[in-house]
């Protein structure tokens, strides 16, 4: 199973990867994991981009491409995998179906995920996690059963992202639209895309993903 899974941060992309891994026994490929791997095992690819970043400039597409490449050639993707931020523009798109293609590879699915703006910025401005054991919480959507003290751990301290306030996330929200909403008329064309109402509940969400998977 070779699978993206498209939507505006918040839309719950992460929490149903986690369970495709589990149910699927694939690996969720995340740009950043891939990038940080890289150049921790001093690749050739992840030195230029330490390199790169230690410049300050941004990794480049050519960059992100071949870390991608190298990494869903290593055995635990052999069954396939589910990319998670990547691609994120048509030029990426365009270089993920190279790189496929000459690996003899095609993807599976494209599955995107419906959110509802405000929505969205209501999920993300109300989470926290825990500081000990990393438990997510939401203010009023799943608040801990006892207040202030984490359901799994016991623990009383919890965190919150700095950028998880509204200004922040709608900005993000613009960007994804300008930059990777276009995917979805991309993958659409090629007879891929399958979308999902993301504002269901989490075990809805799962089942209609893997409905989507299978049909």
């Amino acid at each position: 199973m070779r699978l993206i899974l498209l939507g505006p941060p918040g839309a719950g992309k992460g929490t149903q990867a986690k369970r495709l891994v589990e149910q699927h026994g694939v690996p969720q490929l995340s740009t950043g994991d891939m990038l940080r791997s890289a150049v921790a095992n001093q690749t050739d690819v992840g030195k230029r981009a330490k390199s790169i970043m230690d410049a300050g400039e941004l990794v480049p597409d050519e960059v992100v491409n071949q870390i991608v490449s190298d990494r869903i050639e290593e055995p635990d993707c052999a069954n396939g995998f589910i990319l998670d931020g990547f691609p994120r523009t048509l030029k990426q798109a365009d270089a993920l179906a190279e790189i496929l293609e000459g690996k003899g590879l095609n993807l599976d699915r494209v599955v995107e995920m419906q959110v509802d703006d405000d929505a969205l910025v209501h999920r993300i401005t109300g989470r926290f996690t825990c500081k000990s054991c990393g438990a997510l919480y939401h203010e009023t959507d799943m608040p801990p059963q006892k207040e202030g003290v984490c359901d799994v751990c016991g623990s009383t301290e919890f965190v919150r992202r700095e950028d998880d306030n509204e200004q922040t996330v709608r900005k993000r929200l613009r960007a994804y639209y300008k930059d990777t909403s276009p995917l979805i008329g991309y993958y659409h064309a090629k007879g891929s895309l399958a979308r999902v109402d993301g504002m269901k509940e989490i075990d809805t969400v799962t089942r209609s993903i893997e409905a989507a998977i299978k049909g």
